[in-house]
């Protein structure tokens, strides 16, 4: 075998390659990167629609994709100092087909791409891809799914409590499939929520949060005397309906809307209509709002950033998706509320996956004429 003429030329090399995964895999925040991190803040990397295939994966993946998506969370993680990550639904690419034995490899995918990172405190939220829709969705299978993720109970529900910050997770799948036991089981647990939050308003402890939660004991619908954005901030897969027309250029009309969410599917023009608008009805966006007087809302599903200010001031944003799987350019939130309740918001941006394989051709092309001309 052929020695290298220079013996310097493989670490220059190697060294390059380092160097140019770095800066591939370092993200690109609308307005730079967010201010240094203070004590006592909590800031949160919301991620979504990460279609990860668990044992099923491809080579594709596990060499390359996989590879590539665990530079992007260990700079992310480096560089924005998150305190929690959160998945807001479709972690996996078709979850609801899995046995639970392959479920729990997707977890443990994703746990993998996180490497030591993993340790940080992770809030996942179910998404259609992960239980499937209404078409199969039953409570049986869901709570299969959502024991094995942290804080959720067995209609995919669950809140959270960190730094002082209170999280709500809705099960929005559920939410759009009528008269069913599970989306009863959802909107008892944001009623429970809801008392619980005004107790708290009423006592002048939130968001300090001076009292433990309460079981799961039931208590009756009443009215809401919370201020709007007083409550938690709610974490759905499914984005909320938008109701100004005007805003979203989405239509309202009657023939485009399935306004009683109590009712079942009757037919399937009202399935399409859901498959088409991809939100959560609008009586229940309703229910949503009254019920919990969110301090923001984070929703996904759609592949793409959107920051949008609802009717009664709740503002919405929806997290891009963080694969290459979808249409669009992956990403993700970084969201850091203080210790006076105030929000800072940043949208990062990665690199496309063509962009990777045309540079890492580059690099391969750059690496031979070094050899050559090397010799």
């Amino acid at each position: 075998m052929a020695a290298w003429p220079n013996p310097a030329l493989p670490l220059l090399l190697v060294a390059a390659l380092l160097a140019f995964e770095d800066w591939l895999a370092t993200p690109s925040c609308s307005g730079g990167p967010p201010a240094a991190h203070d004590p006592g803040e909590l800031r949160a990397m919301m991620v979504a629609d990460l279609m990860l295939l668990g044992s099923d994966a491809t080579y594709a993946d596990r060499f390359f994709r996989d590879h590539i998506m665990y530079k992007f969370f260990a700079n992310s993680i480096q560089t924005l100092k998150p305190d929690v990550i959160v998945v807001l639904g479709d972690i996996s690419a078709k979850g609801s087909e899995l046995t639970e034995r392959k479920w729990i490899s997707v977890i443990e995918q994703f746990e993998g791409i996180l490497g030591h990172h993993s340790s940080l405190p992770l809030l996942i939220t179910l998404g259609d891809k992960d239980v499937g829709t209404c078409a199969n969705l039953e409570r049986k299978f869901v709570q299969r799914r959502a024991k094995h993720l942290p804080g959720l109970d067995s209609c995919g529900c669950g809140a959270f409590e960190i730094s002082n910050v209170s999280f709500v997770s809705l099960n929005a799948v559920a939410l759009l499939c009528g008269n069913n036991n599970l989306r009863l089981g959802v909107e008892k647990f944001m009623e429970r929520e809801s008392h619980h939050f005004q107790r708290l308003n009423e006592a002048g402890c939130y968001p300090s949060g001076c009292e433990s939660r309460e079981g799961s004991a039931e208590v009756s619908w009443r009215k809401n005397s919370m201020e709007s954005g007083s409550g938690p901030v709610v974490l759905l897969h499914f984005p909320l309906h938008k109701l100004d027309a005007e805003v979203t250029g989405v239509t309202t009309s009657s023939e485009a809307i399935v306004s009683d969410h109590s009712s079942v599917f009757s037919s399937s023009k009202q399935r399409e209509v859901y498959d088409r608008l991809h939100t959560i009805p609008v009586n229940s966006t309703q229910y949503i709002l009254q019920a919990l007087k969110p301090r923001i809302v984070f929703s996904a599903h759609t592949g793409s950033f959107l920051d949008f200010l609802h009717a009664d001031g709740t503002r919405e944003v929806t997290v891009p998706a963080m694969t290459w799987k979808t249409r669009g350019v992956p990403g993700f939130v970084i969201t850091t509320f203080d210790i006076k309740g105030a929000m800072t918001l940043k949208c990062c941006w990665l690199a496309q996956e063509w962009h990777v394989i045309i540079g890492y051709l580059a690099f391969l092309c750059l690496t031979a004429l070094a050899v050559r001309l090397s010799h």
